[in-house]
């Protein structure tokens, strides 16, 4: 029963974000109607000591991300840089291949470490335009920029310094650079798959004489201030954001140390504020980053961008707040639904898969399903069973390095699906429904996981790493 109750949430909380409800409102709703099934006493204190206090949370760390990262992708617009990218991308490879570039530009962004939600902010506006001077479908957006940024630059690609990169190092000792041939070899695979099914999907379109669409949401505004600037200008603030993220990554941590703290002047006695550098020095590089992006365009397009400014940075605050609310509701729902019973009972049956790497990734990509986030359900995942998974893979002789590739690819599975704070955000800013969009990005979601097993397999054959 306990385990029905956890599968009755997911599938009510999919359900409402999938007919468009807010999923600020139905994520409480779902997890406090699975705490009040399990145990009713539990539903007030549930909520607020912990639905409460992950959200809260997220937002105290994420929040100024998102803003800066809408704010940088609002001033790309308004500059008109994106439209000069748009313009000498369609010179340099064509308008056949609009869905092609932005896939590489997500994946260079991505890559150079830039956040996956800054990438969408920064990323649709020259897509838009892109897509609109090629008449393909804007529904078709949110699955292009899914491919480039959610997939093999976030955890298959070695190197990557994406969260979902890193936690397995804590877990296996390995580094960022864990089993490079079979993290390339997938990347490869992912991206090939990718582009085949979003091409075939552009060809169905232009067959049935559909075009870009017309009366559609947030759509950017047309840039009309004369001749575009150089495209290689256009281009320095996003790799000037890949660049300083870099940066301010190394330096952080060298200059202030394991821990910053200060004492608040204020009247009568107060504790000392410390500050664990180490947990938010790739929050604060990310920061940077963005306000480096953000000087950077207003040094070179100051005029066009300050006639607009405030109406633009309304709407692009308003949707940082939006796009936030919507992701740390997610990260509180996922909290709960880890607490209770039946979530124990899904990943101690997970148990019974014989395969230390099948068990691995089928464990990892189911948690990382039913908590909506990639990053989330691989860390319940190894805190709980890494230890196993360990053991197992000695057992067989499985290097540590081919666990860490294989946990990492499997995060970015299942994790997109509906109720996933990133598809809802993804969603969000290019102004289109679950109805119109999300059949791609689950099809580059089913990708993504296939990709997972053909790596398994490959190791399995040819004992390549």
């Amino acid at each position: 029963m306990a385990f029905l109750i956890v599968l009755a949430a997911l599938a009510f909380l999919m359900m409402a974000a999938y007919r468009g409800y807010s999923v600020i409102l139905f994520a409480p709703v779902a997890a406090l109607g699975a705490v009040l099934l399990t145990d009713p006493a539990l539903v007030a204190p549930m909520f607020t000591g912990l639905f409460m206090d992950r959200m809260v949370g997220f937002l105290k760390l994420y929040f100024p991300v998102f803003m800066l990262g809408a704010v940088f992708g609002k001033l790309i617009e308004l500059s008109g840089f994106s439209k000069a990218i748009v313009a000498a991308t369609i010179g340099l490879v064509g308008r056949g291949r609009a869905i092609l570039s932005i896939v590489l530009v997500c994946a260079l962004l991505t890559y150079g470490g830039v956040s996956l939600f800054v990438v969408v902010f920064a990323v649709y506006p020259f897509a838009a335009e892109l897509f609109r001077a090629s008449d393909i479908p804007k529904r078709l957006i949110p699955g292009t920029i899914a491919l480039g940024a959610f997939t093999f630059t976030m955890d298959s690609l070695p190197g990557t310094p994406q969260i979902q990169n890193i936690i397995p190092t804590a877990f296996f000792g390995t580094t960022a650079w864990a089993a490079p041939w079979l993290g390339t070899i997938g990347s490869v695979f992912i991206l090939l798959a990718g582009l085949a099914y979003l091409e075939s999907r552009r060809r169905k379109a232009a067959a049935a004489g559909e075009g870009y669409g017309t009366d559609l949401a947030n759509e950017p505004a047309p840039f009309g201030h004369g001749r575009l600037a150089h495209p290689l200008v256009a281009l320095l603030p996003l790799v000037l954001v890949g660049v300083a993220n870099k940066l301010f990554t190394d330096w952080i941590p060298r200059a202030y140390g394991p821990t910053a703290s200060f004492a608040p002047s204020v009247v009568g006695p107060a504790e000392p504020v410390v500050q664990q550098v180490s947990k938010v020095a790739a929050i604060w590089a990310v920061e940077g980053a963005l306000l480096a992006g953000i000087l950077c365009v207003l040094a070179f397009a100051w005029r066009p961008v300050v006639a607009r400014f405030a109406e633009g940075s309304r709407s692009a605050v308003g949707g940082a707040l939006l796009a936030s609310m919507n992701t740390a509701s997610e990260y509180g729902f996922g909290a709960v639904i880890a607490a209770l019973p039946g979530f124990k009972l899904v990943a101690d049956g997970l148990h019974a898969i014989p395969h230390p790497l099948v068990n691995e990734a089928v464990t990892v990509t189911a948690l990382a399903g039913i908590t909506g986030s990639a990053s989330g359900g691989m860390g319940i995942a190894l805190a709980a069973m890494a230890h196993t998974f360990i053991a197992n893979a000695q057992a067989a002789g499985i290097p540590m390095e081919v666990l860490h590739r294989v946990a990492a690819m499997a995060s970015g599975g299942m994790d997109t699906l509906p109720h996933n704070g990133a598809v809802i955000t993804l969603l969000a800013v290019t102004g289109l429904t679950h109805r119109q969009a999300y059949r791609d990005i689950f099809a580059i979601t089913v990708v993504k996981t296939l990709a997972v097993f053909v790596v398994i397999a490959l190791f399995a054959l040819t004992g390549l790493v």
